[in-house]
């Protein structure tokens, strides 16, 4: 789509928000000009505590299914609009309720950490929440000797259980866009930009991690890159985040892994299905709307409540 086209909608977008009494919340892994119109650009934890206390009548969210669906957990007096009902995330697929119940059960001994990246159904069956941003301090706050079931990414609970020696069960869940990040093209990327840091989200495998001159959550990154003196960074994680690192930080240098023996950036399809096509279509309609069973939301809301507490 073209600038003039773009600006159009952005415009339109603006006066079907003040007239809805609408704000945007948007993913930092979704498409630049989506964030453009956003009224707040986050994290999933920055998210979640704006979902929980923005002034609108209407939520609409930018991004993936689960973001959608904390937003309603935290503001069910709100309309909460999803552009892309099928906008998922392979993360959260791989744990299904059902199969938790189960698990559960099995390990009645097992307090349930559950990443924010899970079903709201997921999220009925958990003790505490926590974001790539938090997931260490919530774990290192929570007893020595209390068992911890930690869902769904293996890879983010391998990297808790190394920073705090804990021995998590971890569930078999991974984030199918961060594991395709490979030692050899970062490897590649440091032997011809040497002066650059490696920023890694700790959705990567280990060995991937393990090359991080920082490793964090996708606000953790940007702020590492804000803060340091460097100035060329090789870029570990969904390429959404370089719209907001080259739009805040003009004068740094950021060199996106590409997949492996590929040219391109390593990019979540499912973020990249919501456009501004979709968001005025969404917002003029208002429609999809995302509902929740009141017994599951309130289930579900204990959990990001005991999480946004700490």
């Amino acid at each position: 789509m073209g600038r003039i086209e773009n600006s159009v909608l952005a415009n339109k977008i603006a006066a079907l928000k003040k007239s809805k009494r609408a704000i945007i919340l948007a993913h930092y892994y979704t498409a630049g000009e989506v964030q453009a119109v956003a009224d707040f650009v986050g994290d999933s934890l920055a998210l979640s505590q704006k979902a929980a206390t923005v002034d609108a009548d209407i939520i609409l969210f930018a991004g993936v299914r689960f973001m959608a669906e904390t937003a309603k957990v935290l503001s069910p007096d709100k309309k909460v609009l999803l552009p892309v009902v099928e906008a998922g995330c392979s993360l959260a697929d791989s744990c299904d309720a059902g199969e938790l119940a189960r698990v559960k059960a099995e390990n009645p001994d097992h307090l349930v950490v559950a990443y924010v990246n899970t079903s709201v159904e997921v999220k009925a069956l958990t003790d505490i929440c926590c974001t790539s941003s938090n997931a260490l301090d919530i774990v290192r706050g929570l007893p020595a000797e209390q068992k911890i079931l930690f869902i769904p990414d293996r890879n983010l609970g391998s990297y808790i259980n190394k920073c705090t020696g804990r021995n998590m069960k971890l569930w078999d869940g991974a984030c199918l866009v961060h594991e395709e990040f490979s030692v050899e093209e970062i490897v590649k990327l440091k032997e011809a930009h040497p002066q650059a840091k490696v920023v890694v989200h700790p959705e990567c495998k280990a060995e991937v991690v393990e090359l991080a001159d920082y490793a964090g959550s996708t606000a953790g990154i940007l702020a590492y890159c804000k803060n340091s003196e460097a100035e060329e960074f090789i870029v570990t994680t969904e390429s959404g985040i370089l719209y907001e690192m080259e739009r805040t930080l003009p004068h740094k240098k950021f060199y996106p892994v590409p997949h492996k023996g590929c040219e391109g950036c390593i990019s979540c399809l499912d973020m990249k299905k919501v456009t501004l096509e979709n968001i005025y279509e969404t917002l003029l309609n208002e429609t999809p709307e995302v509902v929740i069973d009141e017994d599951v939301r309130a289930k579900a809301e204990g959990a990001i409540v005991r999480m946004l507490a700490l």
